[in-house]
């Protein structure tokens, strides 16, 4: 199949929505379908307001359409909301071509932390964007659930996956852990407003606190919990290391979708701690990681958990699996019997 992936989130940005898309890219071409990506690098950019790291691609939709009629896919996926799947979006319908989008980002809860609008304000360009899509790929049940209210929809499901060839329990712990008072408590991604690090940093519970990312709100963090240690932006196997090395993985982002990173600690066999909400509640099971509405309790549960149960519970997420589904969501879909069922999370 020859299918034109749309984008506004790829690399050098460092994020689940870019990890998952290349790995799944990936994925296809491994099994002979040829990708065609659309992404901000391929055109002029600004850097977006208050987060200069995301580009914002200076396309409209005949530039965008050009490139999409060009490849002649089977199949298109817009997968962001930002202004390169706005213009395909509105090529596709403008031309009468099916595509498909995808619900990475809480994307109302996103925008409503960073200017303090009410969330309610942005569904109706979430509605709109997605209103024409064949389908809509959403990674869970409980964003499903989210989506249906909303009046979103058809939905099918996508889920994630994790490169066990890079992330595994057999690295060595970074030297700067070996000096570090125990229990080591690690978050990983980006260091904004809308990822509430800061309930993690403030969190009472005795140990050392590890931060792994990069982001707007960086210097500010330091500068407010100078005892936390900043190790800035980290991938392969040092980023594999922190994960083996930390006794816990702190998850503390109400806004995520799925959240990528838990399970890439879970490979390394590190439990999670969260707060119960979209994401979490998904990927977790009960002897993998441990959530509360007190950030503290729901940590210090995690550290009582086995590594080896969290070990077989992040394995059971595969890149490959999340390739077929992304596969079989596409229009026209691989299987064409309606919109697929929601898979339960892996025990």
């Amino acid at each position: 199949m020859r299918i034109a992936l749309v984008t506004d989130a790829w690399l050098p940005q460092v994020n689940g929505v870019v990890r998952t898309l290349s790995s799944v890219t990936e994925k296809l071409c491994e099994n002979g379908h040829e990708v065609e990506l659309i992404a901000p690098d391929q055109f002029t950019s600004l850097p977006c307001p208050t987060y200069p790291e995301i580009r914002l691609a200076l396309a409209g939709k005949r530039t965008v359409g050009k490139r999409i009629a060009a490849f002649g896919p089977d199949a298109i996926h817009i997968a962001t909301e930002g202004p390169l799947g706005w213009a395909a979006r509105r090529w596709c319908i403008a031309h009468g071509r099916s595509f498909t989008t995808a619900y990475h980002t809480q994307f109302p809860d996103y925008v409503a932390r960073r200017t303090g609008l009410p969330a309610s304000w942005f569904w109706p360009m979430i509605r709109r964007f997605h209103g024409k899509s064949s389908s809509v790929m959403v990674a869970t049940a409980t964003i499903r659930r989210a989506l249906e209210q909303q009046g979103i929809g058809p939905l099918r499901h996508w889920s994630r996956g994790v490169d066990i060839a890079t992330f595994h329990p057999d690295h060595l712990p970074p030297d700067l852990f070996m000096g570090l008072p125990r229990p080591i408590q690690l978050y990983v991604g980006r260091v904004a407003v809308e990822k509430n690090i800061e309930a993690f940093l403030a969190s009472s519970h005795p140990g050392s606190k590890v931060v792994v990312g990069d982001g707007p709100a960086l210097d500010t963090l330091r500068a407010r919990f100078p005892a936390a240690c900043f190790l800035g932006r980290l991938s392969g196997d040092a980023l594999a290391a922190c994960y083996a090395g930390a006794d816990v993985f702190v998850f503390p982002s109400r806004t995520d979708t799925f959240g990528l990173v838990m399970i890439e600690a879970l490979a390394c066999g590190t439990p999670v701690a969260a707060f119960p909400v979209a994401g979490p509640v998904d990927v977790l099971s009960p002897l993998s990681g441990a959530m509360d509405e007190r950030l503290e309790t729901a940590i210090a549960a995690a550290l009582k958990l086995e590594r080896s149960d969290c070990l077989q519970h992040g394995r059971s997420f595969s890149w490959e699996a999340s390739a077929s589904q992304f596969l079989a969501a596409l229009h026209p879909a691989v299987d064409e019997g309606g919109f697929g069922e929601f898979e339960p999370a892996p025990a």
